[in-house]
C-alpha cells in the first residue's frame, strides 16, 4: 500500500471516493455506487483497487501523507520560536483540513473500519505526524506558552482543530490562518488566567 506512488487515475478514483464515504458514510457506500461516481463500471474498480477496505485505507494513507508533508514545510519555514511553532502547526492542520477536507472527515469517523493490517500500517503514518504535534507543544509547555499535561493539552488542541470542518466556512469573514491564530491565542489566553489564578493563592 503505497499511495505516494499511484498513478493519477488512481489519485483521482481515491478522491471521488472520499467524497462519496462522507457523503453517505463507508458502510452505507457500495462498490456500484463508487464505480457509478467514478464512471466506471464495477469490474473496472478492482483494477485499481482489491476491495472497498483498500480504498478506504488509500483515503486515509494519501490524507495522512498530505497532513504530514504540509505540516513539515511549516515547521521549516518558520522561526525556531515555540509560539512561532504552535502557531504554525495550527495553521498547517487547518491547512490540511481545508485543502483535503473530504480524506480527514474520512479518517477522524472511519477509521474503526479499516482492515487490521492496514490499520496498523497507517498507525505509523498518524503516530509520525501525532510526534510532530508533541514536539511543538513540549516546546510551549517548556517555554510556559501553556501549562498541563502534555497528552490532555495535544488532545484539546486537535480536537478542536479537526471539529472545525463541521462548523467553518473558509469564505466567511475568517481566513484559516486567522483561525488558527485565533485559536492558538485562545489557549495561551486560558492558560494564562489559569496560571495567575494559581500564583493569588499561592
Amino acid at each position: 500500500m503505497n499511495v505516494m506512488n499511484a498513478s493519477p487515475r488512481r489519485k483521482e478514483l481515491t478522491r471521488l471516493a472520499a467524497q462519496l464515504f462522507v457523503q453517505e458514510g463507508f458502510d452505507r457506500t457500495t462498490v456500484r455506487m463508487l464505480a457509478q461516481e467514478m464512471g466506471i463500471k464495477s469490474g473496472s474498480l478492482f483494477h485499481h483497487f482489491k476491495d472497498k477496505k483498500e480504498i478506504l485505507a488509500a483515503v486515509i494513507e494519501e490524507g495522512t501523507h498530505n497532513a504530514l508533508l504540509i505540516a513539515r514545510r511549516a515547521l521549516d519555514d518558520c522561526e525556531d520560536d515555540p509560539e512561532a511553532r504552535l502557531r504554525a502547526m495550527a495553521r498547517a492542520h487547518l491547512e490540511t483540513l481545508f485543502t483535503d477536507r473530504n480524506a480527514h472527515v474520512v479518517a477522524l469517523f472511519e477509521w474503526r473500519r479499516l482492515a487490521p493490517a492496514a490499520s496498523a500500517h497507517l498507525s505509523h503514518l498518524r503516530d509520525a505526524y501525532e510526534a510532530l504535534w508533541v514536539a511543538v507543544i513540549d516546546d510551549a509547555l517548556a517555554a510556559g506558552l501553556i501549562h498541563g499535561d502534555r497528552f490532555l493539552v495535544s488532545r484539546f488542541v486537535l480536537g478542536a482543530l479537526n471539529w472545525t470542518v463541521r462548523w467553518y466556512d473558509p469564505d466567511g469573514p475568517r481566513t484559516p490562518d486567522d483561525l488558527a491564530d485565533e485559536l492558538v491565542g485562545m489557549i495561551m489566553a486560558r492558560q494564562s488566567e489559569q496560571g495567575d489564578s494559581l500564583a493569588a493563592h499561592d
